[in-house]
């Protein structure tokens, strides 16, 4: 039972350090965006025009952008090829909202140019979706029968749990290029067209590089946490 409630040197040296590096992330995004989107951008151009611009720059046609409620709740969905722009993104001018809004343009030039580690994450995706629902069941289930009973079934079970959890670790991990290149392809286009200069392209920077580490910060507790149960597991049946 001691590992059982995660009450061991493992979650103190692996988890509690990510834990801590992901809030101080979440902090600086959030910070990032609340500084810039005091901003105006030169242009007087609203998120939802700075996301058309790229996609026209591109060549990419055919996407919807919409207007979705709350804050950085902006996405890119593929199915219906549509971006959605949060309340704070969609109809402000600032360069934190250009930068936001540009960054899921990204993603919809990815889609449209059939980007290849966009297309491995879309493959990793339904694999990812079946493990992250059933991966803590089996594991508590294992864990249940592994420590309670001297029985190699519940060793099987976490194991297989274990093995589940490891493709949403995946998908986590194929996450992080896909996020960068569509970043990266948004300051390009500001670049190349001086849509942004100065210190309203550095604004816009330092707003998506923050993001940025929030994918990284993610995609460590996840790795930490899998290394975590292999170890417990292995310690177990040792």
């Amino acid at each position: 039972m001691y590992y059982l409630y995660g009450f061991d040197w493992t979650y103190l040296v692996l988890i509690l350090p990510c834990v801590l590096i992901s809030a101080f992330c979440q902090f600086r995004v959030k910070s990032a965006f609340s500084k810039y989107s005091k901003v105006p951008n030169s242009r007087n151009m609203t998120g939802a025009q700075a996301a058309e611009y790229v996609l026209r720059h591109n060549g990419v046609t055919g996407v919807t952008i919409e207007h979705v409620a709350g804050s950085l709740t902006d996405h890119f969905d593929p199915r219906s090829n549509t971006i959605r722009l949060s309340d704070t993104v969609y109809g402000s001018a600032s360069v934190a909202a250009v930068g936001v809004a540009a960054h899921e343009a990204g993603h919809a030039v990815q889609h449209a140019q059939q980007y290849l580690p966009n297309k491995i994450r879309s493959a990793i995706l339904p694999i990812a979706n079946i493990g992250s629902k059933l991966s803590w069941i089996l594991i508590a289930v294992g864990f249940i029968f592994a420590f309670r009973t001297d029985s190699n079934i519940g060793l099987t079970i976490l194991y297989i749990g274990i093995a589940f959890f490891a493709a949403s670790v995946l998908f986590t991990v194929a996450t992080l290029p896909v996020e960068f290149d569509a970043s990266r392809r948004a300051l390009r286009c500001f670049r190349e067209t001086n849509l942004l200069s100065g210190d309203e392209y550095s604004g816009t920077r330092s707003v998506l590089r923050a993001a940025a580490m929030t994918y990284v910060a993610s995609a460590l507790t996840a790795i930490m946490q899998l290394v975590r149960l292999l170890l417990i597991a292995n310690r177990r049946r040792d």
